[in-house]
């Protein structure tokens, strides 16, 4: 019997949905159709896939108002950037059926001591995607997307907090006639979830979340499943005394308090010349203060609530440490917002030993530090097991080629803030912070295999 779950809007946690979790006995005959389902998929061609994600697109772009604000009920995300999600979203489906296309045609023919070598790329096999939260539609179009341009059959599970997103997906994709076998979602609790994960039929699982779920998820794989893991990470930007301070820090304010600091590469941390810091904190400070903090589907809101009423709770806690172990709090939200709002925190001294310096706080709380000398940022960040994407703010063409270089981060973004990213980018983090890479074409790549024909 399936579990029902409500479905709380974290706006004011009033209930806006519901939905029924998948019953461990369901997930044997789930599973045991996959084959059957991927051998047909192969028939499909390239150009029917690539039109079922130009379909896709096409929906997205017409219902774009109500995706977006069905996004800012169930996710908290400001209505002004859920219609960025939005649009993001149609354009990644797009990017989807261009790659489509693109990986039917990319072959290679060499001839070696005289044999004929062809190469080319075939489907890797049946995909589990687990999505997030933070983007509920568009991490979905890069998930299930890539797995349609792939040719592989996929299972997707959005995040139980915001599914709806998922369940609009699920009844586009059969309308626009895709086989309700080539794609299919599912709703389940963690034992469910791990279950499925170590199920031999999947040939490669996506995971979007935490860290230590991700992690522990895959110890579970079946021998031979390809993991794609994108996880967090603290996102430092460094601001140098040559910078444009008023350029810097707009970007920064929309880099650290975008979606309340909810995204894996939102800016946690920023190192500020000795030279400008006084004139920075102010400035700063005085920005963050303008930030209207409220409910999403409002349209002059530019912080909307956490998640979870838990997660108000980790960070308040987490606050609170560092200013028991002398972290220095230079703005502090002392209004009462309810159980999910929090709004813009700003710390400064903080420990290297508090939890707001060493995890990843994925909230509107940001850690400023001054610095002289930038090799002790360097030794920092080669050494912090975070390494996704960092921001560097200066005017001089040494110091950006000495931070690109000694950076440890997948990507450096030079004078803008480190959420900064296009749907086509290569996206994914080191260390911890993740494994294998994302981005549209890389993301279907890796969930193809080579093949190589000798005669």
């Amino acid at each position: 019997m399936r579990k029902i779950l409500p479905i709380l809007g974290p706006n004011d946690s009033q209930p806006i949905a519901h939905i029924e979790l998948m019953a461990a006995q369901e997930i044997e005959p789930l599973c045991s159709q996959l084959p059957e389902s991927q051998r047909r998929f192969q028939s499909v061609t390239a150009k029917t896939r690539a039109d079922w994600l130009c379909a896709v697109a096409q929906r997205i772009k017409a219902e774009a108002e109500t995706l977006a604000l069905l996004i800012a009920t169930e996710g908290g995300k400001p209505l002004k950037d859920a219609r960025v999600e939005v649009t993001r979203a149609a354009q990644t489906f797009e990017l989807c059926a261009q790659e489509t296309l693109l990986m039917a045609n990319e072959s290679a023919r060499t001839t070696l001591q005289g044999k004929q070598l062809y190469t080319f790329r075939e489907p890797i096999g049946p995909v589990l995607a687990l999505s997030a939260f933070n983007h509920p539609l568009n991490l979905l179009a890069h998930q299930v997307g890539s797995a349609l341009a792939a040719g592989c059959v996929v299972v997707f599970k959005p995040s139980q907090s915001t599914p709806l997103c998922g369940e609009w997906l699920m009844k586009t994709l059969k309308e626009i006639g895709v086989p309700q076998d080539f794609v299919m979602i599912c709703h389940a609790a963690v034992p469910e979830i791990q279950a499925l994960v170590a199920r031999p039929e999947f040939q490669f699982v996506s995971f979007i979340g935490s860290a230590k779920v991700g992690w522990e998820l895959r110890t579970r794989l079946a021998p031979g499943t390809r993991l794609a893991l994108e996880h967090g990470g603290q996102a430092p930007a460094i601001v140098w005394d040559d910078a444009d301070l008023s350029q810097a820090i707009t970007a920064l304010l929309r880099g650290a308090f975008y979606h309340a600091g909810q995204v894996c590469i939102s800016t946690q941390k920023i190192y500020v010349h000795e030279n400008i810091w006084q004139k920075f904190c102010a400035e700063f400070v005085d920005g963050a203060k303008k930030l209207v903090v409220g409910d999403a589907r409002d349209e002059e809101t530019d912080i909307g609530p956490l998640i979870r009423p838990t997660e108000k709770t980790r960070l308040q806690q987490w606050i609170q440490e560092a200013r028991d172990l002398g972290a220095k709090i230079i703005l502090e939200d002392t209004t009462d917002r309810g159980l999910h709002h929090l709004g813009p925190t700003l710390l400064t001294q903080v420990p290297h030993n508090a939890k707001i310096w060493r995890e990843e706080a994925f909230g509107p709380v940001v850690c400023l530090q001054p610095f002289i000398e930038t090799q002790s940022i360097w030794q920092e960040l080669r050494e912090n097991p975070f390494q996704f994407e960092a921001a560097l703010f200066t005017q001089n063409p040494k110091r950006i080629e000495d931070g690109i270089k000694n950076i440890s981060a997948m990507t450096v973004v030079v004078n803008d803030h480190t959420a900064w990213r296009v749907d086509a980018m290569p996206f994914g983090g080191h260390r911890q912070s993740g494994l294998g890479m994302g981005g549209v074409r890389f993301s279907v790549e890796e969930q193809t295999r080579l093949k190589q024909i000798v005669s």
